[in-house]
């Protein structure tokens, strides 16, 4: 069935092209498996909850009219408008949200680290743009610039709410602006378009424009809310949508509540890590797997003004292709901050993967927590995040890292084992830990099967065919330091403690691995096995053997600290003095470049030139394969592709091939060459 949604429409017709519905809402309640929805021009305000969902086959698809603006809103346009000395205030009687009121709930849940003061999910939007929450009524008429927002300059456009038993009154600092010429919004609904219930499977949402929703904090151990998602449902494409100003997060394909809602923050019991391992136990027992849950494909959307990420997910998120998008200007207010802020922000992206995004000024870029297992990160463009591009927390692999162009200052952090990063551009820094507190799950090979859990003691990573680019003229010393994980402030020696989170770092370049062993060293299981194969247990931490290594240290495993897994490095190219491992085989190290790059802002350009293509093409070597990877050390699983074939990386970044010999970075390059991306 075809049914048509237009503005001079009327819910009361039976939805024809010549009679079509008023409201999107309307053809959501009707349609069936097989249906196709078509919305014309116009502004929607309402939000979109589908009754039923497609099958595999048979999909239903929401669509907007080819060539038209259709936009849908969490937000009303509001009006009467009072002076009330040089501010203005607007009272609104209750009845008029219904049974959710954005300005009397407050932002809240497990992992939000912002709770020195209360934020509301409600948001003032002024031509469009979203004004600043503020404190008091008195911060309103005398309001200061915010010294972390990415429009500093706005940032004193405030707004404050009062809500009693009967009224709303909202005071705003218009600066000169008449909100009574209907150009003043504010949010009233929590979603655009998502399912009120799970299980409304196969829908595709294409070519909306949908923003201003009021929706809550999103962490992986409650309901993760987005201004679109397909609420714990399977199968849904979501594509060529503008996604914006939501209060959290764009796009969610993250879990539903009954398998927790944070139980952490509202029962202070357990830890948070504990909490975490349950929704994944539950989540599982109640059928958590690849026929019920996840293969969702997101692409072509442009995704931007978030306060928290562009698109979440925990447990749903698995199974996905993420491709193509344009995301930037996430947490751009700075107004709160948390452990789940980024472009992408992924728990168990199982088999997912995420290719040929562009993500810029986003926080963390790409941030894949726990069981990023068969995952792969390849082809994105990732720059101007001012945390790191790229994260791996707690997640033993193997996850898959290729072709992706890095140059944000903080390039790639990990606390996880077993990631292979093959043919990228980097150029900034490699941070590494271990956690020995948290134990997280590694799964049966591409399926939610739970085969066991451990703890994190680093390592197990593989570095091929890289190009590591400092920056010219690098006034840092070469010597490691400690910094942190979220703001990455270099630690002073007193700062660093178990419970610091500190992650050694170096200046761009791999020797953050200096101290791990290499594939020739003896493995620690190994070790272990020799001791007792002489007739008792390891000798005691304090101990030596009548072995010790080159560096004088002793070949025992230590039992208070185990020592890190074995690491694979081998043919990266390290220009302008980036620092190799100490132990690499093959690696090339330059006093200077044979690449450059620009970051054209006026322009919307990432402009990358091959200055001497001779200082890479001297660098070529085999081609990287599966066989050459190997497995990822805990979950036994062989770096391979999602759908478990191996991995030949005989192609570029282009698809173009790679030919006998593969040259180290995203491209095969010929001669000297200029690359422009453009990201408008």
């Amino acid at each position: 069935m075809q049914y048509h949604v237009k503005k001079t429409g009327s819910d009361l017709n039976p939805g024809t092209e010549d009679k079509p519905f008023l409201t999107i809402s309307k053809a959501a309640r009707v349609a069936k498996p097989g249906d196709v929805i078509t919305v014309h021009e116009g502004v929607y305000r309402e939000w979109v909850s589908p009754k039923m969902g497609g099958t595999a086959s048979q999909r239903i698809t929401y669509q907007a009219a080819e060539g038209e603006n259709v936009v849908i809103t969490g937000a009303e346009v509001i009006t009467h408008w009072e002076k009330d000395g040089d501010i203005w205030k607007a009272v609104i009687d209750n009845e008029f949200f219904g049974d959710f009121n954005p300005y009397s709930e407050v932002l809240f849940g497990d992992w939000l680290f912002t709770r020195d003061r209360v934020f509301h999910l409600g948001e003032v939007y002024l031509n469009g743009r979203a004004m600043y929450e503020a404190e008091s009524i008195d911060e309103v008429r005398n309001p200061k610039k915010s010294e972390t927002s990415f429009e500093p300059e706005f940032s004193i456009y405030k707004w404050y709410a009062e809500v009693d038993d009967h009224y709303t009154t909202i005071y705003a600092n218009f600066h000169g602006e008449d909100p009574r010429n209907g150009n003043v919004e504010i949010n009233v609904r929590r979603f655009c378009f998502w399912p009120a219930t799970p299980g409304v499977n196969y829908i595709t949402v294409r070519g909306f424009t949908m923003k201003q929703a009021a929706t809550q904090w999103a962490p992986p151990t409650a309901l993760q809310e987005g201004l679109i998602g397909p609420h714990w449902s399977k199968g849904w494409i979501i594509e060529n949508n503008t996604i914006s100003d939501s209060r959290c997060t764009g796009i969610s394909l993250g879990k539903e509540e009954s398998t927790g809602h944070n139980e952490w923050t509202t029962l202070f019991t357990k830890m948070g890590h504990q909490r975490e391992q349950e929704v994944i136990f539950r989540a599982f027992n109640k059928g958590w797997s690849k026929d019920n849950i996840g293969g969702h494909i997101v692409r072509n959307n442009h995704i931007y003004n978030c306060g928290q990420a562009g698109i979440v997910g925990h447990l749903g998120c698995a199974f996905s292709v993420i491709e193509n998008n344009y995301i930037h200007d996430i947490t751009y207010k700075r107004e709160f901050h948390g452990a789940e802020v980024g472009g992408i922000k992924f728990h168990a992206a199982i088999d997912t993967i995420i290719r040929n995004n562009i993500i810029h000024n986003s926080y963390r870029g790409i941030w894949l927590d726990w069981q990023a297992q068969g995952t792969r990160v390849h082809n994105n463009i990732l720059f101007g995040n001012d945390s790191e591009d790229m994260l791996v927390e707690v997640s033993h692999g193997p996850t898959m890292i290729d072709h992706n162009i890095m140059l944000s200052d903080h390039a790639f952090k990990t606390l996880s084992h077993s990631c292979a990063l093959v043919h990228n551009l980097i150029a900034g820094t490699i941070s590494a830990s271990d956690e020995m507190r948290r134990h997280t799950p590694y799964h049966v090979p591409h399926s939610t099967a739970i085969a066991g859990m451990t703890n994190f003691t680093g390592g197990d990573d593989r570095y091929y065919n890289n190009i590591f680019l400092r920056k010219k003229d690098d006034p840092r010393s070469d010597e490691p330091y400690y910094e942190s994980f979220f703001s990455n402030e270099i630690l002073k020696p007193e700062e660093i403690t178990p419970f610091s989170s500190a992650f050694l770092s170096y200046p761009v370049g791999t020797a953050v691995y200096n101290d791990y062993p290499g594939p020739d060293d003896e493995k620690p299981w190994e070790r272990i096995k020799k001791f007792f194969e002489m007739g008792g247990p390891p000798p005691k931490p304090q101990e030596k053997t009548d072995e010790d290594d080159e560096e004088g240290q002793p070949s025992y495993v230590s039992l208070s600290k185990p020592s890190p897994l074995p690491v694979y490095i081998e043919n990266n190219v390290y220009f302008n003095r980036a620092i190799p491992y100490k132990k690499e085989k093959g690696a090339k190290v330059y006093e200077d470049s044979g690449i450059e790059y620009t970051i054209d802002w006026e322009n919307k350009k990432v402009i990358i030139e091959i200055t001497n293509p001779d200082m890479l093409m001297e660098s070529a070597a085999e081609i990287v394969t599966t066989e050459i990877l190997g497995f990822g050390f805990h979950p036994e699983q062989l770096f391979e592709k999602p759908d478990g074939t191996p991995y030949r990386f005989d192609t570029d970044f282009f698809g173009h091939p790679r030919g006998e010999k593969a040259i180290p970075g995203p491209f095969q390059v010929t001669g000297k060459q200029r690359f422009e991306f453009s990201f408008k």
